[in-house]
C-alpha cells in the first residue's frame, strides 16, 4: 500500500513508515506523537532510544517518528 498526499504525490520522508509502524505495533501515529510530545525538550537520539528501549521500536520506526514529530513542531 503506499500513501498519497491530496494531490495524489507519493508520501516521501518520515510519513512514508507510517502505515508499516501501525500494522508493526498495533497503535495509531497519533499515539506515539503523544508519548513524544512528553519529551519535548529532549534530544532527537534520546527519544529514538526511550522509544526503542520503553517500546521495542525498531531503530528506523523510532527515528521516523521523532524526527516527524520535531520538524512538526518547527
Amino acid at each position: 500500500m503506499s500513501l498519497e498526499t491530496p494531490d495524489k504525490q507519493p508520501v516521501k520522508g518520515p510519513a512514508s513508515y507510517f502505515p508499516s509502524i501501525e500494522k508493526t505495533y498495533g497503535q495509531p501515529i497519533a499515539h506515539w506523537l503523544a508519548l513524544i510530545e512528553g519529551k519535548r525538550g529532549s534530544k532527537h537520539m534520546e527519544i529514538v532510544n526511550w522509544l526503542k528501549d520503553e517500546f521495542k521500536l525498531g531503530h528506523g520506526h523510532a527515528n521516523a517518528l521523532v524526527a516527524y514529530a520535531l520538524a512538526k513542531d518547527g
